[in-house]
């Protein structure tokens, strides 16, 4: 398991139990304009993603995660800055605000691929994520 996912130093020991027995992982960045995916595959399935996204300033992280899951995230942590359930957490950074467009980046981490459920394991992963994302190059490149 590689320190980081697609650029952002990730806790290996924290994501390892999401990630289905297998012999082969692979790590695929997928990046777009409004935001960045990072897939980990097991044997070519998808197991887990990443998700740092440029999303409508002033939202919170609730009416991000509908965009981004149909399935209900009860838990929440610091306000509501994060969600998260047993397989996925979402959060939302602070002072990475794209001025130009009034967005503000969100981060997310999905583990698609596993039976695994574990909501404290989810939320120490989104919380330690997006202060790696905050502290990133990501943030930097429109926050002003």
């Amino acid at each position: 398991m590689p320190g980081t996912l697609c650029g952002i130093p990730f806790d290996t020991k924290e994501l390892t139990p999401f990630l289905r027995p297998g012999k082969k992982l692979s790590v695929k960045p997928v990046i777009h304009l409004s935001g960045n995916w990072c897939d980990v595959s097991v044997d070519g399935k998808l197991a887990v993603r990443t998700v740092q996204k440029w999303w409508q300033g002033g939202a919170d992280t609730a009416y991000f995660l509908g965009s981004q899951t149909l399935e209900r995230v009860e838990k929440s942590a610091d306000a509501g800055r994060y969600m998260y359930s047993g397989w996925q957490a979402f959060g939302k950074t602070e002072g990475c605000v794209d001025e130009k467009y009034g967005q503000e980046l969100y981060t997310g981490v999905q583990a698609y691929g596993s039976d695994h459920r574990d909501a404290d394991a989810m939320k120490r992963l989104i919380v330690s994520f997006t202060e790696k994302v905050e502290k990133s190059d990501v943030c930097d490149s429109k926050a002003s």
